[in-house]
């Protein structure tokens, strides 16, 4: 059984997030949200919160049917790349620079098992 989570607009650059991303593919719920809540980064708490919503998602879907969370993994997580929000700063002698805020989309789906299983 798979659920997934999506996260619109989340204002990390998508470079930055998918640095968390990396970590955390493939591996148990239980040890990827030990490995977010101790990484410093920003992404990290904005993938927490996803990966929280999945697991939710995935609780929900099984309604009456028993679902063990520890055998839950990360299946598949995706960063992609959201509008860039453009600012003017102000800068001496009446200049201007342009400041671009990127932000992203993640999306995160959480299997029982794990990959290997279904390869093998």
């Amino acid at each position: 059984m798979e659920a997934s989570a999506r996260a619109k607009f989340v204002r990390v650059p998508p470079r930055k997030a998918r640095q968390v991303a990396d970590l955390i593919r493939g591996k148990s719920v239980n040890q990827a949200l030990s490995i977010l809540m101790t990484v410093p980064k920003n992404a990290s708490r904005e993938i927490e919160k996803t990966l929280d919503s999945a697991v939710a998602n995935a609780v929900n879907r099984a309604e009456g049917a028993r679902l063990d969370i520890d055998e839950l993994t990360v299946s598949h997580i995706t960063i992609d790349n959201g509008p860039i929000v453009k600012r003017i700063r102000p800068r001496a002698r009446g200049r201007a620079n342009r400041v671009r805020q990127r932000l992203c989309h993640i999306s995160l789906t959480v299997s029982v098992g794990s990959q290997e299983k279904k390869e093998g």
